[in-house]
Formats: structure tokens, C-alpha cells, sequence
């Protein structure tokens, strides 16, 4: 039996990010969960300059090898979590940049999400990617892992250690992403 295609996004591309390692436990999980096949994708693997298309992402009429090996990533997924920081209340621009690069690859794909952050967790991030994504077509879920104060769950290797509570949290998300993957799968079949 194939396995649908989860991609876990690392959003954060700044050299000596949190989100590497956040993403590495939280693609780890996914594998343990044992629903999808998982694939990290790193952002800053991608190198995406700042919108650089001459056309407009809806139709598919790429002029760029980075565009393409982009498109061609993205096109495979079947779903999505992104892990991202909170920037002054909001997304970072590295992932609003990637999402805005293409338009029919995302649609009809559930997408959670993994935030980290001070206080909040990222939560007041998620909440504006979710605006973004919906117009995509993708069908962002509730169940999420907010990570407050995410430098506390570092360890002196700079692996990523979550508490208890946050581990817990990542098996809902990802089969609330399989229960809808499977729903959506039928809108994702190209005639």
C-alpha cells in the first residue's frame, strides 16, 4: 500500500534558525505516527529569490529551474506541516515567498502547522497563514503544536527535546491530516 506524502516544511531559512531542529523532531514524529510517508523540505535548500516569475503562479508557465524544482516538490505532497517562527505577530517573509511562488500545486491539500515563539508559540503566525493558505485552497486544520518559549526545549547539542504536553500534541494533528487527506484526495485527481 502507498503511503500518502506529508511534507514538513522548515518556513525559517536564517542561518542559526530554531526551526531545523523543531521541523527534525516533528518529521520524526510523523514518521512514528506512521500514517504518511515524510519528507523534510528545508526552505532554505530551495534558495527562492523574492518573486522572480514572470507570469502569474495560476498558470503553470514557469521560467526558472528554482521555480520548477519547487513546483515539482510541492506538486508531489499530498499534505503539509509547516513549522515557523513568529516575527513581530506575524509569518516570516522566506515562507510567505515560497507559498506565493505557486498557486494549483497546493489546492485541496490539508496543512497544520508548528509554531514556535516567546510566549504566544506563534500562535498570532498561524492564525495570518492560515488567511494565506485558505486562498490557496488548502484546508488548514485546528489541531496544531504552538511551542512557547522554544528555546527552553534546546538542548546543549541544539537538538530540539519537547515536553510532554508538546509531543502529545503532534499525534492529533497528524491524524486530523490523514482524515483529511483522504477526503480530499478526489478533488486532487487530475482529469
Amino acid at each position: 500500500m502507498i503511503m500518502p506524502n506529508l511534507q514538513v516544511i522548515v518556513a525559517s531559512t536564517r542561518p542559526g534558525r530554531v526551526g531545523l531542529p523543531v521541523a527534525t523532531w516533528a518529521a520524526a514524529a510523523a514518521v512514528e505516527h506512521g500514517v504518511f510517508d515524510v519528507e523534510l523540505i528545508d526552505l532554505a535548500d530551495y534558495a527562492l529569490p523574492l518573486m522572480d516569475e514572470p507570469n502569474h503562479p495560476r498558470l503553470r508557465q514557469y521560467t526558472h529551474e528554482h521555480t520548477l524544482r519547487w513546483s515539482e516538490t510541492v506538486d508531489r505532497a499530498d499534505a503539509f506541516v509547516i513549522v515557523h517562527p513568529e516575527y513581530n505577530y506575524s509569518f516570516n517573509a522566506a515562507i510567505k515567498n515560497a507559498i506565493d511562488y505557486l498557486h494549483q500545486e497546493w489546492a485541496d491539500k490539508p496543512v497544520g502547522f508548528v509554531s514556535y515563539g516567546g510566549v504566544s508559540g506563534g500562535l498570532r503566525a498561524t492564525q495570518a497563514l492560515k488567511q494565506v493558505v485558505t486562498t490557496l485552497k488548502m484546508v488548514p486544520i485546528v489541531e496544531a503544536v504552538p511551542i512557547p518559549l522554544v528555546g527552553r526545549y534546546l538542548n546543549d547539542d541544539g537538538e530540539f527535546v519537547p515536553s510532554e504536553q508538546i509531543a502529545a500534541a503532534a499525534a492529533p494533528m497528524f491524524t486530523e491530516l490523514a482524515r483529511l487527506h483522504g477526503a480530499l484526495a478526489p478533488l486532487r485527481a487530475r482529469v
